[in-house]
């Protein structure tokens, strides 16, 4: 009796041992896989739809992301309904922000993407996970689900929820909330190709301005205006305490129409409005201090007292040696396409 009990007793222990061995795997076994996979990836290939819930109305971008070893990276942003679209590129001459439609581009010396949490790339998801002590986990069915804090440019977007497939810890999908728990950004990933590979070339600037996947969009010829129609002068929706616009001015320049938008107060700022010009020549711009913003709609250039973006065919300049670079990405982010006060 006392060896068929020991026999029932080993039985059930080998049982639940094996139980545990095809059961879910621990947050602690994840968390180890992913630092294994940060370790040893080479790269990879993916393409995500991106929708920002920002402004008056939601945005949607594609996005298609080019990753290779520590340093290459292409990440091309196109909204069809606006034809607004800009490639972050890094290579070994620096950090470009390119604009294809305007032949325009700005070259950093710049730590992107390593300064900031960037929501469209997969090793930065991850060490957002892995280096968040207080992050919550669950699962599901298909997916593994982490609640992290965020380390973004806008310091509105405070939380998020990263989805990964269960099969291979790839990304599903991202939400960044804002302190009350409201979606203000979602990305969802469409494809995933781990450890792609890549063509000589791929990387390179000029080849990036003027490739095969950019003759998609409308160019213009030297000289020719985006359109005809106008200057609509836009507004930021945000203004710092105790400043407000205290002036307005049109100068007829060379280049066009100038709107110049005066605005003072504690913090004095200037916004200068006036119609994107196609650059003949696309050697880029040269920013010795500076980076690569997101303005929720656009990409932008920010520097120690100004951010330069190009929206629907108008180049914006706002610039102050008063405020701060979150100030002044808030103010930018405001001045959205079709809200004018």
């Amino acid at each position: 009796m006392r060896k068929r009990l020991w026999t029932i007793a080993i039985s059930m222990v080998l049982t639940i041992v094996f139980l545990a061995g095809c059961g879910e795997k621990t947050q602690e076994d994840i968390l180890e896989d992913l630092d294994t996979m940060l370790s040893e990836m080479t790269g990879y290939k993916a393409n995500a739809t991106m929708t920002l819930q920002t402004g008056t109305e939601a945005q949607k971008y594609d996005v298609e992301i080019w990753h290779q070893s520590d340093t290459y990276y292409r990440v091309a942003l196109h909204n069809e309904n606006k034809d607004q679209n800009q490639i972050i590129l890094r290579n070994d001459d620096g950090v470009f922000v390119l604009t294809p439609a305007l032949n325009k581009s700005f070259r950093f010396q710049s730590d992107w993407p390593k300064n900031n949490s960037q929501v469209y790339l997969y090793e930065s998801l991850v060490s957002d996970i892995l280096l968040d002590g207080d992050r919550s986990f669950t699962a599901n069915e298909d997916h593994y689900v982490f609640q992290t804090t965020t380390n973004y440019q806008n310091k509105n977007l405070h939380s998020q929820e990263i989805m990964l497939n269960k099969k291979d810890l790839t990304p599903a999908s991202v939400k960044i909330m804002n302190t009350d728990f409201e979606v203000l950004v979602e990305v969802e990933f469409t494809s995933f190709e781990m450890n792609a590979s890549f063509g000589e070339g791929d990387f390179e600037t000029e080849r990036n301005m003027t490739g095969a996947s950019l003759e998609e969009i409308p160019t213009m010829a030297e000289g020719e205006e985006t359109t005809e129609q106008p200057l609509t002068v836009l507004y930021p929706m945000y203004e710092p305490d105790g400043t407000s616009l205290t002036g307005s001015q049109t100068v007829q320049t060379e280049e066009g129409e100038k709107v110049v938008l005066s605005y003072t107060g504690e913090r004095n700022f200037t916004i200068v409005q006036q119609r994107s010009k196609y650059v003949p020549a696309s050697t880029p711009m040269n920013i010795s201090e500076g980076e690569p913003v997101d303005l929720g709609f656009t990409v932008g250039i920010l520097t120690n007292d100004s951010i330069l973006w190009s929206y629907e065919g108008v180049d914006f300049i706002l610039a102050s040696s008063e405020l701060e670079s979150e100030e002044m990405i808030s103010i930018a982010r405001s001045v959205y396409g079709t809200l004018e006060k």
